[in-house]
């Protein structure tokens, strides 16, 4: 397994000034945050020339890009560019975001399918983010999902489970469909604490992907909107980066 940075840590910021910040927090590898409503990374302008921004991005850092990862969705046709452009890039990993709770199953079921035919053209892995409030609010729900799309897996975000309205359920079932895994330190009633305060077990969490020979990427993601001061999100930052390091 390997330690990254998502860029979503810092998307209050340009894409180029969360790249510095990352690069002195003595990261390598980083994960590129898209959102069509920030100023930080918008896919629509990522997909307008894919030479070009690989040009610009490796003008902005030297960082490794891992993975991508949607903050929301996007039509078919952005996806399939998206694709062209992480393969370009030789990043294998795609994140998108399932759809709202009450979306009809087999409606998510034929969007995904369609998503995952198309990142299989180019070789990417696609995965969909478990989070409260979108289909894979319910961990049962978020297997089924992959079990009906042949190729589909998950990017597991453990804090959603923890603190959420299924808090109760186990995730062990999760485990041999995790593509990916998003990571930020919490507690039941808190999404986002302080390093070393929360509830979330690291140690059993890695274990578990060990035993599902999980060899891929940890990507620390923080909430810049859940941080008061910039510091202390530089220190978390850096204290989860050093903790995931130990444990690995």
């Amino acid at each position: 397994m390997f330690v990254a940075a998502s860029t979503r840590s810092f998307s209050d910021k340009s894409f180029a000034e969360a790249c510095h910040l990352i690069t002195d927090l003595e990261f390598d590898k980083v994960e590129l945050w898209f959102d069509e409503n920030s100023q930080h990374l918008r896919p629509s302008d990522a997909v307008k020339n894919h030479e070009g921004f690989f040009a610009q991005y490796r003008e902005a850092t030297r960082l490794i890009p891992v993975a991508f990862c949607l903050e929301h969705d996007v039509p078919a046709t952005m996806l399939h560019d998206l694709c062209k452009l992480a393969k370009l890039m030789r990043v294998a990993q795609i994140t998108v975001p399932a759809s709202a709770l009450g979306t009809p199953f087999n409606e998510e079921i034929d969007r995904l399918r369609n998503f995952v035919r198309l990142a299989n053209e180019e070789t990417i892995r696609l995965s969909i983010k478990t989070k409260t409030g979108t289909l894979t609010e319910d961990p049962r729900t978020a297997v089924e999902l992959c079990q009906s799309v042949r190729g589909l897996g998950l990017t597991l975000d453990p804090s959603y489970y923890l603190c959420g309205p299924h808090a109760s359920r186990e995730i062990d079932s999760l485990m041999p469909v995790v593509y990916h895994v998003h990571l930020r330190d919490s507690t039941a009633t808190q999404l986002q604490i302080q390093v070393g305060l929360g509830e979330l077990d690291y140690t059993r969490l890695i274990s578990q992907l060990c035993k599902e020979n999980y060899e891929r990427i940890l990507s620390i993601e923080l909430l810049p909107e859940l941080y008061d001061s910039e510091i202390n999100r530089l220190l978390e930052m850096r204290k989860l980066r050093m903790l995931l390091e130990t444990l690995l």
